[in-house]
């Protein structure tokens, strides 16, 4: 059976794209041994894969690093020097960016204004005016949200107290709350500014006595701080 020619193209679905590799990476390391043993050479081989992991294999005890020396002792070509090249000129790029962020972090503190023309002047107070109405906008946000969640605190502890104050006007009749004003100014008291509000109970076989408990503490009244 005759095997159909594969069209050499990207494999667009990543699962079968992955199979294929992995196949084909098996396939080409066991040529490289064949290639070894067969004619005495040595063979390394190294594969880049998409998702940016390195695949090494080497022939016999051989390394990469020795194929590669003596591939630069037979071509006269120092592979290394020129990544070193390479490496220098992408650090001079990065020191120069650096060197420019740091220029214009200075400039925004009101530094190092002296070498700008005019139009760059112009053009860094739009910029800082722009980025002070985003500051702006952010810090009104955040501010509304810190009021809204304090209203709702707010809220909730004042339905709280009228939750607890009905609880306590039914689930005891013999207490009552008792405000300033009235009749019953004598037994309001103020404490560090604070308005202390009583509550008072009297003894069902002595009704007539309230005027003589408010002034003597009698033991037959009962006395409840709120």
């Amino acid at each position: 059976m005759v095997r159909g020619k594969i069209q050499i193209k990207r494999i667009d679905n990543a699962t079968n794209r992955q199979v294929t590799f992995s196949k084909r990476r098996k396939g080409l390391f066991k040529k490289a041994d064949e290639l070894s043993v067969i004619c005495d050479s040595q063979v390394s081989v190294l594969i880049l894969a998409g998702s940016g992991k390195v695949y090494e294999h080497n022939s016999g005890s051989t390394t990469t690093k020795q194929v590669i020396d003596q591939y630069q002792t037979t071509t006269g070509i120092d592979i290394w020097r020129t990544n070193y090249e390479k490496m220098q000129d992408y650090l001079k790029k990065l020191k120069e960016k650096n060197r420019s962020l740091r220029m214009q972090i200075r400039q925004r503190m009101g530094e190092d204004l002296n070498d700008l023309s005019f139009e760059e002047l112009h053009t860094l107070e739009e910029e800082m005016d722009t980025s002070v109405r985003v500051i702006r906008e952010r810090k009104f946000k955040v501010l509304s949200t810190q009021i809204s969640t304090t209203n709702k605190k707010y809220q909730q502890a004042v339905q709280v107290n009228r939750l607890l104050t009905d609880g306590i006007k039914q689930d005891d009749s013999d207490y009552g709350l008792v405000g300033s004003g009235g009749d019953y100014d004598s037994v309001t008291t103020y404490s560090n500014g604070i308005h202390d509000i009583f509550a008072l109970r009297t003894q069902p076989n002595q009704p007539n006595q309230s005027e003589s408990v408010l002034t003597s503490c009698s033991e037959n009244w009962r006395v409840a701080k709120f």
